[in-house]
């Protein structure tokens, strides 16, 4: 594959739609960072990746933690120019009102918002300088409502929205497209199929086409990366054909 001068950071770079963010970046000739909470999970994604023909450095990394995003982001930088970071740090939880505790509300915040400035600020310190570079956050339904049982989740993605909208007024101009993407679906992971069953029925999965395929949440960032200048999205909802809306 043709190999790029440029990093892809991915923060959060989970099992599913983070892995698959990686792999898509990797394959298009970025040298990926891959970052998330336990790096020792991480193996399989560099396995996948570097006998694909990709290369890929991977790390624990805790978003929440100032220090541990500049060193990550300043290391990805250094190895290339950073031209991409996406944030996808999920935190995805639902507790009725008085079973949300102060403990679960903060650090919902913390993962799902808090971190996302942190990521947002440090990648465009390192783009300003060149005039050039692409920040994408991962939202979701909870982005621009505030479902039952949702208070944390939704506070923390209506916050991460802000951020970013926040930030793409003010970096547009300097040549920097900052993008969020709404993924209003639930995505075909393991735990999304649990939810979905105990929720649902032991019916609940016999309808494919209402999951998102995570590479398919992969496709929409290429697609992102790919626009013109003169045409940049700053939100993107994306959803299956069969999601009722």
């Amino acid at each position: 594959m043709p190999k790029r001068n440029a990093t892809a950071a991915v923060i959060g770079a989970g099992d599913f739609i983070g892995s698959e963010i990686a792999k898509k970046f990797a394959a298009e000739g970025f040298t990926v960072f891959a970052g998330r909470r336990n790096g020792d999970k991480l193996a399989p994604l560099v396995s996948d990746i570097e006998a694909a023909g990709g290369e890929i450095h991977a790390r624990s990394l805790d978003a929440r933690k100032e220090d541990e995003v500049i060193s990550f982001l300043n290391d990805a930088d250094k190895h290339a120019p950073l031209e991409v970071c996406i944030f996808n740090v999920g935190a995805n939880v639902n507790f009725p009102i008085l079973d949300t505790t102060e403990r679960v509300f903060r650090k919902v915040w913390e993962m799902a918002c808090y971190s996302g400035f942190l990521a947002g600020r440090e990648a465009a310190r390192l783009m300003l300088p060149r005039g050039g570079g692409n920040i994408f956050f991962t939202g979701a339904t909870a982005s621009l409502r505030g479902g039952s049982g949702f208070a944390a989740f939704a506070s923390a993605k209506f916050g991460l929205r802000a951020v970013a909208q926040a930030m793409a007024r003010e970096l547009g101009p300097e040549n920097i497209h900052v993008a969020h993407l709404i993924i209003d679906s639930g995505v075909d992971t393991e735990w999304v199929r649990q939810r979905r069953l105990e929720a649902l029925g032991p019916n609940a999965l016999d309808n494919p086409d209402l999951l998102m395929p995570p590479s398919s949440v992969a496709d929409a960032y290429w697609q992102l990366y790919q626009q013109p200048k003169s045409a940049w999205t700053f939100e993107m909802e994306i959803r299956p054909f069969g999601e009722k809306w």
